[in-house]
């Protein structure tokens, strides 16, 4: 017994050693990880959530105070969990095309949580569910209430443009264990999902201060996410579908200025393409299919009664889930145009984007066919997953403070705490000139 225990303590200390170097890694929450308690709480609590959302009657189309607001309090043995604002996610979600039903398999297989250890500045906790495709990632109690406060502009912002490339946050909620401190988390989907052929990936806050990381040795099998200044020398290369890109990051980081929003990242992920992805032909069929799913959703049974963002996460099996069929058609129309229309209500019947006037002011693209396709783009050699991350961080007197004490530290250099409407430039002109 006591060697047991020294051994599961030795285990421990090494865990604790590995967090303390910030190597970036993914890591099985295991029975040896101190984390483990947690995870299972959260599995029961989530599943438990999700549960209760299945089994309430669908929400009506248009959302209304109360359900911005709404708290479900669910008690389990040696802890509380809450959910808040649930009608709304549940209603996002299903205009994602993520079934209820997937989404609580996602969160609570009988498959070990993992821990993604990362070299980021914040204290957050990082969890991957087992299948990669969802991250819980803990919030400070101040980002949660206002991501709260912000929830019915973040929907609008859909809602107006379906593509975007803003994190697709799914859900938020708390656990409070016995003897603990609440805890606060969000859900969103992964980025770089499916992430088996990801050869590399980087965080872009569009500056040069403090942004490298260190590369490990040849032949480490550590996963590392790199910085702007590990970058250089690398290009985005999308032809045609450039345009789109610069027109939807200025619209999201413009949105995220008015909300005095800044440090948030740009994720970006390169994947080589098969010999056969690259410069496929479409037929006639194949293109009808991929523009009714880019501009009136995916068709999923879920959600053929209200108006679907098609961003969905297919199920494995599914007929659209085709990696060979992931290729961007090159042919895409530039739609670029600032021309907008009316904000059209998640869930509302007869939502079709009736001309393409619609789908010009909604910068919509052709989407491809697989997984994860609002952050997915084809290129003539690589699949680039791209996304826009970390959207909490308020312009306030503490960042403020900081920007002056940044200019006199780093006086001449571009780093990262500026103005939103800065931040907001810099990335654009970031993504205008890492382009072609």
């Amino acid at each position: 017994m006591g060697e047991s225990r020294g051994s599961a303590r030795r285990r421990r200390l090494f865990w604790k050693l590995r967090q303390r170097w910030k190597l970036l890694g993914l890591f099985e929450i295991d029975k040896d990880h101190d984390f483990y308690p947690l995870t299972c709480d959260l599995k029961e609590g989530l599943k438990d959530a999700v549960q209760d959302t299945i089994q309430t009657e669908a929400t009506q189309s248009l959302l209304t105070d109360e359900d911005y607001s709404a708290k479900l309090t669910q008690g389990h043995e040696g802890y509380v969990m809450r959910t808040y604002a649930g009608p709304v996610f549940k209603q996002f979600r299903q205009s994602l095309g993520v079934t209820e039903e997937s989404y609580q398999r996602s969160l609570s297989s009988c498959g070990l949580y993992l821990q993604f250890i990362s070299n980021s500045k914040s204290k957050a906790d990082f969890f991957l569910t087992n299948d990669k495709r969802l991250f819980l990632k803990t919030q400070s109690k101040r980002e949660v209430h206002f991501l709260l406060q912000i929830l019915r502009k973040y929907i609008q912002h859909f809602q107006s443009y379906p593509h975007s490339l803003l994190v697709k946050i799914l859900g938020v909620h708390s656990i409070t264990r016995t003897q603990e401190k609440k805890k606060y988390f969000i859900i969103m989907q992964s980025v770089f999902f499916p992430d088996e052929r990801i050869t590399g990936r980087y965080d872009i806050k569009g500056c040069h201060v403090s942004r490298w990381t260190e590369p490990e040795p040849e032949g480490s099998r550590v996963l590392q996410v790199f910085k702007d200044l590990n970058f250089e020398g690398n290009v985005i290369c999308l032809d045609q579908q450039r345009s789109w890109l610069l027109r939807q990051t200025e619209l999201d980081t413009h949105f995220l200025r008015d909300l005095n929003v800044l440090d948030y990242s740009l994720l970006v992920g390169f994947q080589t393409l098969h010999q056969d992805e690259k410069n496929q032909s479409w037929s006639l069929a194949n293109l009808i299919v991929r523009t009714k799913r880019s501009v009136n959703g995916t068709g999923s049974p879920t959600t053929s009664q209200c108006a679907s963002v098609p961003g969905t996460v297919e199920e494995e099996g599914e007929s659209t889930d085709k990696e060979e069929e992931g290729t961007e058609f090159s042919g895409t129309p530039d739609l670029t145009s600032a021309r907008r229309v009316p904000m059209k209500r998640i869930g509302q019947q007869a939502s079709t984007v009736s001309n393409i006037s619609d789908v010009i002011a909604q910068n919509r693209r052709l989407l491809p066919n697989y997984k994860n396709p609002l952050h997915v783009m084809d290129g003539p050699e690589l699949r680039y997953f791209i996304g826009i991350i970390d959207i909490f961080t308020v312009y306030g007197l503490k960042k403020r403070l900081e920007h002056l004490w940044k200019s006199m530290r780093y006086h001449g250099q571009e780093f990262s705490t500026v103005s939103p409407s800065r931040y907001a430039h810099r990335l654009c002109h970031w993504v205008e000139t890492h382009t072609v």
